[in-house]
């Protein structure tokens, strides 16, 4: 009786999720990004593709961990092929240093450009490319009209849009499926060796469509996310699909 509840119910949200509005991830299976906990915050437990996903940033600090971030995430997106495009007008991140996240640089195509208009373009023409991966875009400000424009882009393609807001001190509408604020925290020691260790960030998940907000310690190492615990023996791993 317990698994005819759980069909029933299974189908009534997809049903109720089609009626708001929710597309299914795609006619692939869905990308495991290892978040764990994470997951569940998103509709169906499946983490949006093919929409726009906002990062909100007031500071140098929080875009590079955005960065790094959205590293980790296309690490994953990109496993079984594509390219991805960055644009932006002031490059901050170091192409190099991507293979910490298990990316090769050779499979990211930077664009730098003069203004914040030409950015948007430059983004709005990568999303009909239905050969990408993903766009990742940098700028300071987005319309509701103009994110309208790239979602409506994105419909068409399935291309996953990253967006970085870099001094997002002030809100607008927008039409992105999720809300992001990624805050670097301090590393923990490896082993009890100085220097820096593992990336740790403060995710946290401001709107998510037909989903549950929340707010996460997570870090990043060998490829996988993982909670931090007390001890680096207690931690627990949640290790990425292969």
């Amino acid at each position: 009786m317990e698994s005819v509840k759980r069909d029933i119910i299974g189908k009534l949200q997809e049903q109720i999720l089609s009626l708001q509005g929710v597309k299914p991830v795609g006619d692939g299976p869905a990308v495991n990004f290892g978040l764990g906990e994470i997951s569940a915050s998103f509709p169906g437990k499946v983490f949006p593709l093919a929409a726009i996903h906002e990062f909100l940033s007031t500071n140098l600090e929080d875009a590079a961990a955005s960065g790094g971030f959205i590293s980790a995430l296309l690490s994953s997106l990109m496993q079984k092929g594509g390219l991805c495009l960055w644009i932006s007008t002031q490059r901050k991140i170091f192409p190099p240093s991507l293979i910490t996240f298990g990316l090769s640089p050779e499979r990211i195509i930077f664009i730098d450009l003069q203004n914040e208009r030409d950015v948007l373009w430059a983004s709005e023409e990568a999303l009909k490319c239905e050969s990408l991966a993903a766009v990742v875009t940098e700028l300071d400000e987005i319309s509701f009209a103009q994110s309208r424009r790239l979602q409506l882009v994105i419909e068409k393609s399935r291309v996953t849009s990253f967006i970085i807001r870099k001094n997002a001190e002030k809100l607008s509408a927008t039409l992105a499926a999720a809300r992001w604020r990624i805050s670097a925290l301090p590393s923990e020691a490896i082993d009890g060796l100085p220097g820096l260790g593992f990336p740790r960030w403060n995710i946290e998940l401001l709107k998510v469509k037909n989903g549950l907000p929340g707010s996460w310690t997570i870090e990043y190492s060998g490829g996988s996310f993982r909670a931090p615990s007390k001890t680096v023996s207690e931690t627990i791993e949640i290790r990425k699909a292969v």
